[in-house]
């Protein structure tokens, strides 16, 4: 409930905010995918809060309408290109919200669980179905991701590099020769969570004995 609470609040200030006037020379809609891209930032040290933050920016983002060409992030010069564009930007945001939903999970995971943590079992539980669920949630964006990425794989593009993305690139490529792989880690990171999940059960099998 406190999970839930904490992103409505973030939900309510970002409306707050978007009511407050501003003068004609500080005026800036936040209207395209480039524009909500760039209210998402990384902290030092991330709090549940932040990382909330991120995943409205992100998935609004990932709803938003593209810039005009001439003002994309990158220089673009012909439509081949700006598809290419396009295809990199959605599988860069997938993959920004499987990181920010991972930073998530881990602001809740307990790594172990010893017969002395029995009496903060309940609290124990709540965490650890929070990360479950946090963790999980990045299947759906690795599919995502690794959807685009495959579009900005194709043949037309194999000579077509765009410089000003070139990270993204690096991504593309990653994915597609399997050194990037987030589902194997979420998969690493479910099994374990699981395995204290079911540790606990047994702890309470044992107790009702």
């Amino acid at each position: 409930m406190k999970f839930r609470n904490n992103f409505i609040k973030i939900v309510f200030l970002v409306l707050a905010f978007s009511f407050i006037p501003m003068s004609d020379v500080d005026a800036y809609m936040v209207k395209y995918k480039e524009d909500f891209y760039k209210l998402y930032h990384i902290h030092y040290q991330q709090y549940p809060d932040d990382c909330l933050e991120n995943i409205y920016w992100l998935e609004c983002a990932v709803k938003a309408d593209f810039r005009n060409p001439l003002y994309a992030d990158a220089k673009i010069t012909d439509q081949e290109q700006y598809e290419k564009y396009r295809y990199l930007y959605m599988m860069h945001l997938n993959l920004k919200l499987i990181e920010q939903y991972m930073r998530l999970g881990r602001v809740y995971d307990k790594k172990a669980f010893y017969f002395y943590d029995a009496p903060w079992k309940e609290a124990y539980l709540d965490n650890l179905k929070k990360t479950k669920s946090c963790y999980e949630a990045g299947y759906y964006y690795w599919k995502e991701a690794c959807l685009w990425a495959e579009k900005a794989n194709i043949g037309k593009f194999k000579f077509l590099f765009i410089r000003e993305l070139q990270n993204w690139e690096d991504e593309r490529e990653r994915i597609f020769t399997g050194e990037l792989d987030y589902k194997k880690t979420i998969d690493r990171e479910l099994k374990r969570v699981n395995g204290i999940l079911a540790e606990i059960e047994q702890i309470d099998l044992q107790g009702s004995k």
